[in-house]
This record gives structure tokens, sequence and C-alpha cells, in this order.
């Protein structure tokens, strides 16, 4: 298992939110096709065919709970495995 499977598994078995590196969040995005802009401390993310636009901001080193769970529900509702 990848990296990219590693971090997967972990976002979508949603256990951990708290737990999840701010760096594989972005990792698993630019992954799934997602483009990122930077603007501040705020990583925008946004894909074509997704009309959701991801904005997040590192917590210290994690990501914030309550973007994983946001990042979760996006890949569910369209059906992204990073293949």
């Amino acid at each position: 298992m990848g990296r990219l499977e590693k971090i997967l598994d972990l976002i979508l078995r949603g256990g951990s939110n708290q737990n999840i590196a701010f760096d594989d969040l972005v990792f698993l995005l630019e992954r799934l096709g997602f483009e990122k802009r930077i603007k501040g401390s705020h990583h925008v993310f946004s894909k074509d065919g997704v009309a959701e636009i991801i904005n997040l901001q590192p917590s210290g080193s994690k990501a914030k709970p309550y973007q994983v769970r946001q990042v979760r529900n996006i890949i569910v509702k369209h059906k992204m495995s990073g293949e």
C-alpha cells in the first residue's frame, strides 16, 4: 500500500480527523487532480467537474478536523479513488 492509498484509507475511515498531517492532505488533493492556489496561509483547491472549492489552512503541522471532514465528503460524493 503506497502513501496515497494509506492517506486515502485513513481519511475515509474517519476515526482520526485531528491526526491528519496537513502535508498529507495537500498531497492527496494534488494526486486526486485538484489545482492548488496559495494566498497567504490559505491553500485553495479546485477541480473541473467538482463544484466545491476546498480552502485549507494548517493548524501547526496538522490539518483542521473540520477540513478533513469536508475533503472526505467531497471524495465520497464524487467517488474519487486516487487511481
